[in-house]
């Protein structure tokens, strides 16, 4: 999840052990930035959840807040990062975070790659006709490849589940596909 307060990419891959991707979800949630601060989270977290239970994913990566000289922007961003984390533990899923740069170091090779250079490779990864906008978009399926490439998805999945529950999630993808 690319979390922010205005928009707060979402997106969810499949992603095999030999790193081939394919795409699930992507979207992005908005909230309205007329808004109170509550109603926006409130918005946020909804649509968070909308999207975790629609596709149960097997665990939940997040940008992680870095220094802005903007505070009004940090301060949004942690907010909407924190919903992102709550959605994750309200569900039982294990959540990780990633830095803007290992996230663009993983996708593109670059740790200070563009975001049209991190859009083209999110589509060039996952075979699509088109660049994933806005990059809010982009950048929230990037963040869950970064996450599966760095073993996090095998590593959290296996770990944190019984070999009856490995083999359920199993059947349950395949049920998807």
């Amino acid at each position: 999840m690319d979390p922010g307060l205005t928009r707060c990419g979402v997106g969810i891959v499949d992603v095999a052990s030999d790193r081939s991707a394919t795409l699930v979800h992507v979207d992005v949630v908005r909230s309205d930035p007329s808004d109170p601060i509550e109603a926006r989270l409130a918005v946020i977290a909804a649509g968070l959840r909308a999207v975790v239970d629609a596709h149960r994913p097997d665990v939940v990566a997040v940008e992680r807040v870095f220094a802005q000289h903007n505070r009004h922007t940090v301060m949004g961003t942690a907010q909407a990062s924190g919903i992102a984390l709550l959605v994750a533990g309200e569900r039982g899923l294990p959540a990780a975070t990633h830095t803007p740069s290992e996230v663009k170091a993983a996708v593109t090779g670059y740790g200070s790659a563009d975001k049209r250079q991190v859009q083209t490779m999110v589509a060039r990864v996952l075979r699509l006709d088109d660049l994933p906008k806005p990059a809010d978009a982009a950048d929230a399926l990037a963040l869950a490849l970064c996450h599966a490439w760095r073993g996090g998805a095998a590593v959290a999945a296996s770990s944190s589940l019984t070999p009856a529950q490995r083999l359920w999630r199993d059947a349950e993808r395949l049920a998807r596909r």
